[in-house]
């Protein structure tokens, strides 16, 4: 499964962003689609998760700032952050994990997207 990630940019603080991720391949089922981050020098960090059910998960850092939405039927996942802080910089990665076929098999997978350079000036 390969997710092909867009959006991002040069945003001035306090502005917003859009990302958007698509999911494609040989898919049964994504059970869960998110974004996560990556800044310089630091881990890979959890933004914000939501399930096919519409469940959702966000980072403290980013509560109540951003958006995660999903359309099951396209495979697709968007996130919204609003009041962007410099300290928001970082590469951003759309992750999806469910089920796939392989031969005659269905089986787990695990994907990321290519990563989108998200930078905030101040």
């Amino acid at each position: 499964v390969q997710l092909q990630a867009s959006g991002g940019g040069l945003v001035q603080a306090g502005g917003s962003l859009r990302l958007s991720c698509a999911a494609s391949g040989s898919i049964v089922r994504i059970n869960v689609m998110g974004w996560y981050r990556q800044a310089p020098g630091k881990q890979r960090e959890l933004v914000a998760t939501t399930t096919s059910g519409s469940n959702t998960n966000y980072a403290d850092s980013v509560k109540g700032r951003a958006t995660i939405s999903r359309d099951n039927a396209k495979n697709t996942v968007n996130l919204q952050v609003n009041s962007l802080k410099p300290e928001d910089t970082a590469v951003y990665y759309c992750n999806a994990e469910g089920l796939t076929i392989k031969g005659i098999a269905v089986t787990n997978f695990a994907s990321w997207g290519q990563g989108t350079q998200v930078t905030v000036s101040s």
